[in-house]
């Protein structure tokens, strides 16, 4: 019993393995949860890790996550697209024909989570549902059964974004990050996605953001790790862990020199 155990163990890692490998040819990211390993670009990283963000400002559950984790990657793959169906845009497809807003405000992924979450917090009931329901029961889409396809990936991205899993999402990307990082820019994206922060500057220089809890840790460091190279972030440590650009592929090792307890510090 236990060498097929040990032979079941090793085949997952070695799917896991072959499933990042397209990926690990270029930029991308991966998110541990639910016993999955999530392949996805830098890109989609970014988005996920902003939807979580702001379910974490808006004090939503995990629940909240899957649903439009499920819903973006059925409407656009997670990511930002600029077109879509008739006058649909953005991360969910929104149309401002529909009432979701206007087309400017659709492509910003803050502002179109937040218009999704407010829909959804109104469908009676929605944590109890099956997610593509409540997902249906938002987006109003032609096939609302096509949502079904993307729950177990979904609930894995939501235990990994949401912080619920320690350093579970890690990035790597080809081009190079050097300089100074662009700490400002990043503390102000930060803000917008999670709300208000407590921030300081640290030396070298860098920033220091408080947490007010590990989840809120954790999502925040998946949300600088997802945007490194939008903002020339070279390294990221939280909680007595350290991800470093240059070995971004091998996810997060134990620091050397830990950043002070409770806060993300990033370079």
């Amino acid at each position: 019993m236990s060498l097929l155990i040990a032979a079941i163990l090793v085949m997952g890692l070695y799917l896991a393995y072959q499933r990042l490998m397209p990926v690990l040819a270029g930029s991308g990211c991966a998110a541990k949860g639910g016993g999955q390993m999530i392949a996805l670009g830098a890109g989609q990283a970014g988005i996920a890790a902003t939807i979580a963000g702001v379910a974490q400002r808006d004090h939503l559950p995990a629940r909240a996550v899957t649903v439009a984790y499920a819903a973006a990657m059925q409407e656009s793959k997670l990511q930002n697209l600029p077109y879509g169906d008739r006058d649909s845009v953005g991360v969910f497809q929104q149309r401002p024909s529909q009432g979701w807003g206007k087309r400017s405000e659709l492509e910003d992924p803050v502002y179109a989570t937040s218009k999704f979450f407010g829909a959804l917090v109104k469908v009676p009931g929605y944590q109890r549902l099956p997610v593509y329901q409540a997902a249906q029961d938002v987006q109003r889409s032609a096939d609302g059964f096509a949502y079904e396809q993307y729950q177990r990936m979904a609930a894995g991205m939501a235990v990994a974004f949401t912080g619920r899993s320690p350093h579970a999402v890690w990035c790597w990307y080809t081009q190079k990050i050097s300089g100074t990082a662009h700490t400002g820019a990043a503390s102000a994206g930060l803000a917008q996605a999670f709300g208000p922060l407590r921030a300081r500057a640290s030396a070298d220089p860098g920033l220091l953001v408080q947490a007010r809890g590990a989840r809120e840790g954790w999502a925040m460091a998946a949300w600088l790790v997802a945007h490194a190279l939008q903002y020339q972030i070279s390294s990221v440590q939280y909680a007595g862990y350290r991800w470093a650009a240059p070995a971004g592929a091998r996810g997060w090792a134990r620091a050397v020199s830990p950043a002070p307890a409770g806060t993300i510090e990033l370079h």
